[in-house]
């Protein structure tokens, strides 16, 4: 008795009756339409009741018609919400940029189809079959007055059987309600939903994306976290030097001052793209930013040796991508060596090669008993710094390769780019050298990644 009367109780159901309503309100000037070309067709009605005798031929030959305003009229959003909220349907919508395709429009004027179809013959049973269920209940008290069926029907127990009969014609509609709107809910995804081309263009879009979102935060760090660690060692140096060396401490300030501003300058970019262009931008850093970047990074104990060569002939993607990892490498060697850094950077044989090295602190040397702790990607045990990860990424991309590693009390990264018409003998050697990359790395002396 439960299972008879859930779907009497589920709201669900009245809401995919609702849905069949709107089907069959959506067919009505169609219907209205084949009912003048009727009249203008046959001017003289056949005897009887031309109405009713010609709808079902009417409702057959308006389907074509139908179908074909389903390929054109922008009806697919709307039977989209309509199939969300009344029938209950999952129907994932379909990427906003991507064009109407006839595969596309197919569905859609095959969905539209179905819903008029179905909902006008719900709607059209439910219109008679409720009247009639209300004349059955009545039919015991009031008979057949009106000779809606047959006037010889008299009211009394000889029309008992009305209102049992009544009911089980509400019963039998409110099945047909149920059975016609799980039909159309279950066909809803497969006709308005995505189709192979528009999966497709939504991951395109997702890995899109994914590929922005991982862009601005590798920007992120790349630029924001080293004028953050050139701000932490400037700050510290000037604290030390403040009270015997005024001028060395003003001339730290005035970095941290620049840095802080160039911190800033790369935000408001990666705020501009954020906003879709909305917002100002400022052009990437490239290789001739390289003595503004070395000068940063100067302290009183902390020197920046440089050997920059001719890098006017690197092509601007490699060079803004060169200069990150200056930039990556620098910030590891500030925040975890000591001592002079070193940065060389040329290039031989059209092939860009760039060297950042230093010395290692004491403690995160390798003791001389004991094996080395090793934490992720090289780094020291409770790191998770990305900046090595993201030098390799880069440096991957441009087809070349990058070495990282310890030798002793030095700390070397070292990367080799090729350039657009190196020499073909020297790139197999390169990739040959990036297949033992993780070899190189593996013996390094522990470096912690930023």
């Amino acid at each position: 008795m439960k299972r008879v009367l859930a779907p009497l109780l589920d709201r669900v159901t009245y809401r995919r009756w609702a849905c069949l309503i709107v089907g069959g309100a959506l067919l009505m000037p169609y219907m209205m339409a084949g009912e003048v070309a009727t009249a203008l067709w046959r001017p003289t009605p056949d005897v009887g009741d031309p109405l009713l005798s010609v709808q079902p031929l009417i409702f057959i030959a308006v389907l074509p018609v139908v179908a074909v305003s389903g390929l054109f009229l922008p009806v697919r959003a709307f039977e989209v919400a309509a199939a969300r909220a009344l029938l209950g349907a999952a129907v994932e919508p379909p990427p906003s940029s991507v064009r109407r395709t006839w595969s596309e429009r197919r569905r859609t004027a095959a969905w539209f189809t179905l819903h008029l179809g179905i909902g006008g013959l719900a709607s059209g049973v439910t219109l008679a079959m409720v009247p009639f269920a209300v004349w059955l209940a009545v039919l015991p008290l009031a008979g057949d007055h009106l000779g809606l069926v047959d006037p010889g029907i008299r009211s009394g127990w000889a029309t008992a059987w009305g209102p049992p009969a009544g009911l089980a014609v509400l019963v039998c509609l409110l099945f047909l309600a149920v059975g016609a709107g799980a039909l159309l809910a279950r066909l809803a995804p497969a006709f308005l939903g995505p189709s192979a081309a528009d999966r497709l263009a939504l991951a395109r879009q997702a890995a899109h994306r994914l590929a922005v979102r991982n862009r601005l935060a590798r920007e992120l760090h790349d630029s924001v976290g080293h004028a953050l660690s050139v701000v932490t060692v400037q700050a510290a140096a000037a604290g030390r030097v403040l009270d015997r060396d005024p001028a060395a401490a003003r001339a730290a300030l005035e970095v941290i001052e620049t840095s802080a501003r160039s911190a800033l300058d790369e935000l408001d970019h990666v705020i501009g793209v954020l906003r879709e262009g909305a917002g100002r931008t400022s052009p990437k850093p490239s290789l001739g930013d390289l003595p503004a970047l070395l000068d940063a990074a100067l302290t009183g104990d902390r020197p920046v040796s440089r050997r920059l060569g001719d890098l006017s002939a690197v092509p601007p993607v490699i060079s803004r991508e060169a200069y990150r990892v200056v930039q990556e490498a620098l910030t590891n060697a500030i925040r975890h060596g000591t001592g002079p850094i070193e940065v060389d950077a040329g290039v031989h044989d059209r092939v860009l090669e760039v060297c950042v090295r230093n010395e290692v602190r004491p403690n995160h040397r390798r003791g001389p008993a004991g094996p080395r702790r090793r934490g992720r990607s090289g780094g020291m045990p409770g790191t998770a710094g990305h900046g090595l990860d993201g030098i390799r990424e880069r440096v991957t991309l441009l087809g070349g390769r990058m070495e990282a590693g310890g030798d002793g009390e030095t700390w070397r990264v070292q990367v080799r780019v090729p350039l657009p018409g190196a020499d073909a003998a020297l790139l197999p050697g390169i990739r040959a050298e990036s297949a033992g990359e993780g070899t190189s790395e593996s013996s390094g002396e522990g470096r912690t990644e930023t």
